[in-house]
């Protein structure tokens, strides 16, 4: 290889795997897709499913796929302009239209963070008593130190393995009867309540 050049050599292209390292790529798609299993959403499906039992299951029917669909466009358009929604936004429509929308996608991202607190200092408040708002600025101020101060790399890296917390819900699916004829039912024939 010339000193000037900044190819690498044939040795150096021939010893690299030709299998990329799961926990290498797994990153910030694992992440956030773990992270839309947050303490808000948790709470809401806990209320749901004691309110409504397994008559809602219907509605997953109709809701997943175009769950997936909103994904697959917004993945597909990032994709090929090499910009987020704003950026996008921002060059085919008017600045007021950008501002507005990024406005109201701030309030709600705050909403969520302040019901995602409130169901972590709820959650602890019934594991061992005491004042559930101290536990809610206890782990926002938590939250805000390690994203300040922990190295990018790092909290990767925890974030990652915090990842197979989820798989409780599989466990959960093991140790707690379900009835299956019961969800196969409602799965597909629709109990609509006013």
């Amino acid at each position: 290889m010339d000193a000037n050049s900044t190819e690498p050599s044939p040795q150096a292209v021939s010893k690299q795997s030709k299998r990329p390292n799961l926990l290498k790529i797994l990153g910030p798609g694992l992440i956030t897709g773990a992270s839309d299993d947050d303490p808000s959403g948790i709470a809401t499906y806990s209320q749901v499913g004691a309110q409504f039992g397994y008559s809602m299951g219907w509605v997953m029917l109709f809701s997943w796929p175009l769950m997936c669909a909103i994904q697959e466009i917004s993945a597909r358009i990032g994709r090929v302009t090499g910009q987020g929604v704003a950026g996008n936004l921002k060059r085919h429509y008017p600045v007021g239209v950008v501002y507005g929308v990024v406005s109201l996608l701030v309030v709600a991202n705050v909403i969520n963070i302040g019901a995602d607190l409130g169901a972590m200092g709820a959650a602890l408040k019934l594991l061992i008593g005491g004042p559930a708002l101290i536990y809610v600025a206890l782990f926002g101020l938590a939250s805000v130190l390690l994203e300040v101060f922990s190295q990018y790399s790092r909290y990767v890296s925890v974030l990652k393995w915090l990842t197979l917390s989820l798989f409780a819900y599989v466990g959960v699916a093991f140790v707690v009867h379900i009835p299956w004829g019961t969800v196969g039912y409602n799965l597909v024939v629709p109990h609509i309540t006013f």
